[in-house]
Parts: C-alpha cells; sequence; structure tokens
C-alpha cells in the first residue's frame, strides 16, 4: 500500500465481475486478512488533519470565550468543570453536523465527504420519525421547513454554548463559573423533540453519550452531583460496551479491524488472529485474547476501578489503562470512524477522575440525594438492559453496544439492469450512490472491487454470512445482481450511518420505494436483527422493495460464527417462521416447508418452528 496507491486484491479489474460472486467474496475476505480495506495512506492523513483541527478548535474555543481561565496556561483548566462541558458541547457540534463518525472515505463519502448538515438542511429529503402513529405531528417521511428549522435552532443553541462566558450561581465554584442551565435544558428539549421527528439527527448527536449529562448541568444545583453524574454516564458507556462483547461476536470484530489497522505492516502478525489463511478465516486464540482480555476485561474492569477507587495510585493507573485503551481503538482507524468520541475520553478520562478525585469529595457516597443517584441510574440503564434483551425496540447505540460487532445490519442487492441508479433519479439527497462517486474517481471496475470489499468486510462478521446465505436462497443467480453492504447504501440515503440497522429497515426502505419505482425482484435486503442478551438464536427478515418484508425466520449464531465468509457448505441453517402469501423465493437452494399463517413480531420467540433450511 503506498500513500496514493490502493492495496488491490489479486485480480485484473475488468475480470472482477466475471467471476462467481461466491469466489469474489472469497479473495476478498482473504485480501482483507493482510491489508483491510486496502485504501491509500493519504485516506488516513485526512483523518489525522481532521483529528488536529478538532483538537486545536477545542483549545481554541475553550480558551478564547472563557474568561477565568488561560488560553495558554493549561493549567488553570484542571478541575474546571465548564472546560468538560464545552468540550462536550465542542463534541455534539461536530458529531450532530456530521464531521465526526460517518465522516470521509472510511465511512464510504467520497465527493463530498459528508453528508450530515448538507442533507439535514436540504427540504425533501428523507425523514424517519421513530413513532409516527403513535406521536402526534410526527406523521410523514419527508423533511419540511420546519425540521430544517429545528435542526438550525439546535445549531444555534450549541454554538450559544459554546461561545458564551460561564456564568456564576449556587451550582458554580470558582470565577470561571459554568454554563448557563437553561442553555443546556434547553438544547435537551430540542434534541428530544428531533428524536421524534427525525431518528437519524437525534442519534447522530450521539445521545447516549452526551444528552443525560447535558441536561444533569442544566437542571442539577450543585456541581458534586454534575461531576458524579458525568462519572457515571462514562462508566456506563464502558461497562455496557464491555458487556456486549460477551458471546461469539467480538473475536470476528476484532479480527478485521485489526487487519485494517495502517500502522500494523506484518501480515505474519495479522495472519495469527486467524486459524489458517487463507483456507479458515475463523478467529484464533490469538484473536481471542486481544478481543476478551485486551478489551472485555479492560472495559469491564477498570472503570469500577476508576468509580470505586479512594486509592490514588490505583486510580491512576486505571486512569492510564482507559487513556490507552482509547488511544488503541483510534489508531486502527475503525470503519465509520468514531475517533473524536475516544479523542475526548482520552482527554476527559484524567479530567474527570484524576481532577474529582473521589477521595476528595466526588465519591459515589458523596450525592447531595439518593433520589439523584437513582435517577441518575435509571436514565443511564434503561436503554442498554432494554435493548440487549430486546433489541428491536432500541438502537444498538443507545444499548452501549458500540463496535461489539452484534447489531442489526443487512446486506443489498440490485439487478444489474441498473436498477441501483433509481435511487439516483428517484431521491432527493445531497451524496449520489457510491457507485456513481466511485466511477467518477476510479472508474466502473475497481469502483466495483471496493464496494463488494464492504460485502466481504461484512461476511467476515456472523450476520454477513446469514445474509449470503439469504441472498442465495431468494436471489435467482447473484451473478445477476451487484451486492452492496446496507450501510454504505443508507449513508446515501439519510445522510448519515453508524452500525445501526434499523436506519435502513423495511420502513425506510418502503419511503425509498414510493420514490424510486422498484420492479419486484429489483431490490432485495437480507436484514438481520441484533442477538439478544439471554439468546442464542439471531431473527431475519428478507425484504423486496416493491413487496416488502417477503419472509421472517431466525437463526442460531453459533453456526453462522462456525462457517467461513464464503459460506462454502450453503446456506447456514435457519428456521423460516413466516412468508408473505404467494411468494417464493426464487433460489437455488430453496426447500419445501410449512409456513406460518401470521408473521411473528420481530425479535420475539416463536413455538410454530416452520422449515428448517439449509441444513
Amino acid at each position: 500500500m503506498g500513500f496514493k496507491t490502493p492495496d488491490m486484491p489479486p485480480v485484473e479489474p475488468a475480470e472482477f465481475e466475471s467471476m462467481p460472486v461466491m469466489d469474489r467474496i472469497r479473495m476478498l475476505a482473504k485480501h482483507w486478512t493482510e491489508y483491510g480495506f486496502g485504501g491509500p495512506k493519504q485516506m488516513h492523513s485526512l483523518y489525522l488533519v481532521k483529528t488536529v483541527l478538532f483538537v486545536v478548535g477545542g483549545w481554541l474555543v475553550v480558551g478564547l470565550t472563557t474568561p477565568g481561565i488561560g488560553l495558554a496556561d493549561l493549567g488553570s483548566w484542571w478541575g474546571e468543570l465548564i472546560v468538560y462541558q464545552k468540550l462536550m458541547v465542542w463534541t455534539v457540534l461536530w458529531e450532530i453536523t456530521g464531521h465526526a463518525a460517518s465522516w470521509g472515505p472510511l465511512a464510504f463519502k467520497f465527493d463530498p465527504m459528508i453528508g450530515g448538515w448538507r442533507y439535514w438542511t436540504k427540504v425533501g429529503t428523507l425523514r424517519l420519525p421513530p413513532y409516527p402513529n403513535k406521536v402526534p405531528g410526527t406523521l410523514g417521511d419527508q423533511r419540511t421547513v420546519f425540521d430544517v428549522g429545528l435542526y438550525l435552532l439546535i445549531l444555534a443553541t450549541l454554538l450559544f454554548l459554546l461561545l458564551t462566558p460561564g456564568v456564576r450561581s449556587g451550582a458554580s465554584y470558582s470565577e470561571a463559573g459554568l454554563l448557563p442551565g437553561w442553555a443546556l435544558t434547553v438544547y435537551f428539549v430540542l434534541i428530544l423533540v428531533m428524536g421524534f421527528r427525525d431518528r437519524v439527527v437525534f442519534l447522530a448527536s450521539r445521545p447516549e453519550q452526551y444528552a443525560v449529562c447535558l441536561l444533569a448541568f442544566g437542571v442539577l444545583a450543585d456541581h458534586v452531583d454534575m461531576v458524579l453524574v458525568a462519572k457515571i454516564a462514562m462508566v456506563t458507556i464502558w461497562l455496557g460496551a464491555g458487556v456486549s462483547k460477551f458471546g461469539h461476536h467480538f473475536s470476528l470484530v476484532v479480527q478485521a479491524m485489526m487487519s485494517n489497522t495502517p500502522w500494523l505492516t506484518s501480515k505474519r502478525f495479522k495472519r495469527s488472529l486467524y486459524k489458517n489463511v487463507p483456507n479458515d478465516l475463523r478467529p484464533s486464540k490469538m484473536a481471542f485474547a486481544w478481543a476478551h482480555l485486551g478489551g472485555t476485561v479492560v472495559e469491564l474492569c477498570l472503570p469500577l476501578v476508576l468509580l470505586f477507587s479512594t486509592n490514588g495510585a490505583l486510580t491512576w493507573l486505571a486512569i492510564a489503562g482507559m487513556v490507552l485503551f482509547h488511544i488503541f481503538i483510534y489508531s486502527t482507524y475503525p470503519l465509520a470512524v468514531p475517533l473524536e468520541w475516544n479523542i475526548f475520553f482520552v482527554f476527559v478520562t484524567p479530567f474527570l477522575f484524576g481532577g474529582f478525585f473521589a477521595d476528595d469529595g466526588y465519591g459515589m457516597s458523596d450525592f447531595s440525594s439518593l433520589w439523584i443517584l437513582a435517577a441518575a441510574l435509571v436514565l443511564y440503564l434503561t436503554g442498554p438492559i432494554l435493548g440487549n434483551l430486546k433489541p428491536e425496540w432500541v438502537s444498538f447505540l443507545v444499548s452501549m453496544r458500540q463496535y461489539s460487532g452484534n447489531w442489526a445490519a443487512g446486506t443489498m442487492a440490485f439487478r444489474m439492469n441498473d436498477a441501483e441508479d433509481k435511487l439516483d433519479k428517484g431521491l432527493v439527497k445531497t451524496l449520489k450512490t457510491q457507485r456513481q462517486q466511485l466511477l467518477a474517481l476510479y472508474g466502473s471496475d475497481v469502483a466495483e472491487i471496493f464496494l463488494q470489499k464492504c460485502v466481504a468486510f461484512r461476511s467476515m462478521h456472523s450476520h454477513g454470512r446469514m445474509h449470503l446465505s439469504l441472498m442465495q436462497r431468494h436471489l435467482d443467480k447473484l451473478e445477476n445482481y451487484r451486492l452492496r453492504e446496507g450501510e454504505v447504501v443508507c449513508t446515501v440515503l439519510v445522510g448519515w450511518q453508524f452500525g445501526d440497522g434499523h436506519l435502513f429497515d423495511e420502513r425506510t426502505i418502503a419511503m425509498v420505494q414510493k420514490r424510486c419505482d422498484f420492479e419486484p425482484g429489483e431490490f432485495v435486503t437480507a436484514w438481520t436483527e441484533s442477538q439478544p442478551i439471554h439468546r442464542k438464536t439471531v431473527q431475519y427478515k428478507v425484504i423486496d422493495a416493491a413487496l416488502g418484508v417477503v419472509e421472517r425466520g431466525y437463526y442460531d449464531v453459533r453456526d453462522a460464527v462456525a462457517e467461513q465468509p464464503w459460506i462454502p457448505n450453503g446456506p447456514i441453517p435457519h428456521q423460516v417462521t413466516w412468508r408473505l402469501p404467494g411468494y417464493e423465493p426464487a433460489g437455488n437452494f430453496v426447500h419445501p416447508a410449512p409456513k406460518a399463517t401470521d408473521p411473528p413480531q420481530p425479535g420475539s420467540s416463536t413455538d410454530d418452528p416452520g422449515g428448517k433450511v439449509g441444513a
């Protein structure tokens, strides 16, 4: 891999699409083990530049707008809660404008490199309300002048919070003061309203990370309570992520992530993460150790030390451990690139747990009221608990399952008769499809290699293997279609994506169908839900844009993990629980199966086994 030259798989680009689809997947998955995505290193340098702008911008904003602390005297920032408040607002502003996660080529935005604000300030783009039939004033699927105005008002509130000096109140404890509580509360109310109007903008603001904490800064009357709620927020995020790594998924994530790390150039080390490259790409003991000793154990143990330790040396060791943890995550450049979040945590971990040390009056026993502690726990634990038990109800972000490998996902198939181009013709949006973006940069053949490498990347995770199994059954011939990773398409449809397949489920596809008018069989999606923490099975559905959901069922995640990315043994065994009356899959792997008369609710168990497929 050069600075400007991508690392290509061993195939002539012009011959790539003449290969059988599963042979392509095998070749691309094997290439990923040693080269990752294979993009040129100038791609990563863009993110380094962006990180510098983020860090320098935050320093300038805080230092120039906050009387009582000095721009050059960083020592004066220590112990000033307003610094934490402003840097959180600064991070939220980057997130909600689309400049943080889901920016640039690693999020498959090439020209332009941003969706975000460009999409959410354009009237007529898709709007995804979560409960349009239950919450008054949220019906419709099109962005209106009201939605654009609401979004701009949220940005104006964030800018006000950034630029306003601290104010003295009963909660302030120094000359620098704190951000005005009314403005923080206004932001919380506005983002909540936006959440009912459009869940995409709501999730892009990363509410699971920041919203409740900002609300606490706005309504609490004691700065000690504010600090303790902020500590609970961070520890909950870490613990939620740690718990999400239980099960079979995370070792697969670590394999793919570390193979894609730009500074890891040792092919020998990368191959050690797999059982036997190129024939067996299941996780090795090395991958398991990196995943669960370097990941799960760290995220479950060190945060508890930070929260409860009154020993200074032990606390600072835990701080150092978490700082190194986030620096490592940053350095891997994971797809969707949540870099700013990691940089924020690198700064805030020592600032919050060292600057407001538990033994100095900032321990969990120092809440002014147990009701505040109880409220904080309810607000922070409800999402993860619900999301792990009933994942169809809650975004994986709100469930605190960041980069766990256990999230709703989908693979899309567009018939080769230029069906994909209907998205550009029928939708109001600010990004062309990635095929059109890459055509202008590299030409058709190279574009297809990188777009289908994303499908191979998904197949290196357990759910991607199920997607390919369903495609084999439901498409007349895989070679008649172009396969697309669902997130790649999602970022075009709604302007943002970050691992949440709920953003491109049947509801979004129905909105697209209303505008693009696909024929039956032209646009098919294999979609899987997250795995509930108490079950071994995962719910799936197959969506034909013209027909809606055509099949539901479930599979055992252990069967998917045990298979190779190119599923050489045919479709992974799965249970069909419902099929649309009159619909029959078109693929070559169909087996007769009795059908249930009514579809189960997504994520629910069923006593009707339906038909066993792929056994």
